[in-house]
């Protein structure tokens, strides 16, 4: 188990600012991870309520189930536990739950996991590159039919990380428009499908 703050800045991005983007940090297929999101709520969407979001996280290097809390706009409490990719089909099946330190946490939360269901999928292919002190993000995302892309900053302090983030986005003519969490798109491309 691992619990950490994350302290990130997102934003954003047009597929021909993200295509510029890849050519200025000279990013190679290599540099490119994918990663499958596979997200959970109760029926009555207990977690969105609490402004937290459940997820098992699957890439090629390991399989990860977290709750993300938030703590204030920017930041948010991350609990964490590796698993196994038996332990999360058993999961995403609702066959059991395999998180242990995140099953504390949703029992203090007042949410059982038995409570829970995985209500849908999202891909992304995702880009890391060290930047002024931080990590930038470069995210293009798959899900219901829809795609998205969007520049993330994560940083260990908030005021100078939206200092550097403020400027990257000056540097590159990339105006200003908050992106919500990858699984608030999800959830408004899931409402908008259910009509």
């Amino acid at each position: 188990m691992t619990q950490e703050l994350e302290i990130e800045f997102k934003n954003v991005l047009t597929k021909q600012q993200y295509e510029t983007l890849l050519k200025k940090f000279h990013v190679s297929n290599e540099m490119i991870v994918h990663q499958t999101n596979h997200y959970f709520d109760t029926k009555e969407f207990r977690l969105k309520e609490l402004f937290s979001g459940l997820r098992i996280r699957v890439t090629n290097k390991k399989i990860v189930c977290t709750l993300k809390e938030r703590t204030a706009t920017n930041t948010h409490l991350e609990t964490t536990d590796v698993i196994t990719r038996e332990q999360a089909d058993l999961m995403l099946t609702g066959r059991g739950f395999f998180a242990e330190s995140v099953k504390i946490r949703l029992s203090q939360l007042g949410v059982p996991v038995e409570h829970l269901h995985h209500f849908g999928t999202l891909s992304t292919e995702r880009v890391e590159i060290s930047h002024k002190g931080g990590t930038l993000v470069f995210d293009h995302s798959f899900y219901l039919n829809c795609d998205d892309y969007e520049v993330e900053y994560e940083t260990n302090e908030e005021n100078r990380g939206r200092k550097v983030f403020e400027n990257f986005l000056k540097e590159n003519d990339i105006p200003q428009k908050a992106a919500d969490k990858k699984i608030a798109r999800f959830m408004s491309a899931l409402k908008m499908q259910k009509g």
